[in-house]
Order: C-alpha cells, then structure tokens, then sequence
C-alpha cells in the first residue's frame, strides 16, 4: 500500500449511489445500502491503517426522512443492526463512535443502540468514527446560533454539533454528484472536494487511496497567498 505523503486529519464522505446500485442490479434500494455497510467498514479499517484521526460519514439527513416510510424504516433497522454487528470490530480496531444530528427524531430503539455503542467504545484512541444522522447543516447552524445567544457568546465554533472535532479537510461523495447537500455548512468551508463516479457499494480501499492522493497533490492556501 502507498501511502500519501500528506495526510488529512479529518475525512468525510457523502455516501451516494447506494439505490442506483441496488437498481442496476434489479435489486430493492434497501439491499444498496446493506452493501454500503462494508464500504463504511473498508474506510474504517483503512484510515485506521494509514493513522488517520477522525472520518465522518453522512448517513442520513433531515431531508432524508420525506422518503418512503418503508425505506426510512428499513434504514432505521439496518443501522441499528449495523451498530450492534460491528461493536467487535471497532473494539479490535481501537475506534471511538459517536452519532451527531437531531436525535430527538430517531427511534427510541436506535438512540438506545447509539447510546450503548458511544459507552461501550469510549475509550478508543486509535480513530473517532462519525455518523451524522437526521443532521441537516442549516439546523446545525440555527441550534448552535439559538445556544450561542442563551450564553451571550460571540463564537457560534463551540456551540455546534461537532465542537471538540476538527474540521474535515477533505469530503469525499460518491456516486457523481457534485454538491454538499445541506451537509456541515460551517465546517466544510475550507475543506477539499473529490467527486467520483464511483457508487458508495462499489467504494473500497483502492477508490479511498485514490482520493487521498487527490487531497495529498492540492495546494491549500486557506484563502491566503502562497
């Protein structure tokens, strides 16, 4: 494996394609997304092999729940089955989970499944595993705003959902589409962008090391002059 020679400290991902590849395969939409479960697991297990510290992924949004209530539910059952299949493998990989968003609208059952899955890793030192769901970034702006004037502040950075977590510095979607989808508004604001064609299913370690040395030749500035 190459490694990059510059790496990011924080990568996220929108993960996209997941019904057009249950479709082309004459599948249900559900079924694109039980097999994007395993590319979830291939970024884990690689960003915690190349010493990356934090990787996020947007996996469900606000706007996500106008969809069907068949797939909403089936969703909602897959990533609590999901949570409670993967506990050994995050335990043998040293990594930490946490679920961001607006949890008052998940299922009571999930947010006990979160609940237990934070406590039981905690202590994972080796990478911090992000899954933002029902999270939209204009509702993460508007809550950290509402908090931020209760505490007479100046600073919205401490009040949003990801204080403590360092910006992403590279986002990564899937599937063609080129937009952020009402996703991290604030924080993506100097991050990099890699757009592949590239179905979430079909994202393995080859795709993610692909993106990674996009991110390592791009010249950062920060709005600066080199």
């Amino acid at each position: 494996m190459t490694i990059p020679e510059k790496l990011p400290a924080h990568v996220t991902f929108i993960m996209d394609g997941n019904g057009r590849w249950a479709r082309s395969r004459g599948k249900d939409r559900i079924e694109g997304h039980f097999e994007g479960v395993e590319s979830v697991r291939e970024v884990m297990k690689t960003s915690v092999e190349l010493g990356i510290p934090y990787v996020s992924f947007y996996a469900f949004s606000e706007e996500n729940w106008g969809r069907d209530a068949a797939e909403v539910n089936g969703l909602m059952e897959l990533m609590y089955r999901a949570m409670k299949n993967e506990l050994n493998t995050f335990l043998d990989n040293g990594v930490r989970f946490l679920v961001l968003g607006n949890r008052s609208r998940l299922p009571d059952k999930v947010n006990m499944g979160i609940d237990e899955l934070q406590e039981l890793t905690k202590e994972g030192k080796r990478l911090t595993m992000i899954l933002f769901m029902s999270y939209s970034g204009q509702w993460d702006i508007q809550q950290a705003a509402r908090r931020m004037a209760q505490a007479g502040a100046e600073d919205i950075a401490p009040f949003l959902s990801t204080a403590g977590i360092p910006d992403p510095d590279l986002m990564i979607r899937t599937s063609g589409e080129q937009r952020i989808s009402n996703y991290m508004l604030w924080q993506l604001a100097y991050a990099e962008f890699v757009f592949t064609p590239t179905l979430w299913p079909d994202f393995r370690k080859q795709e993610y090391l692909a993106a990674l040395e996009e991110f390592a030749s791009r010249d950062r500035r920060f709005g600066k002059v080199k």
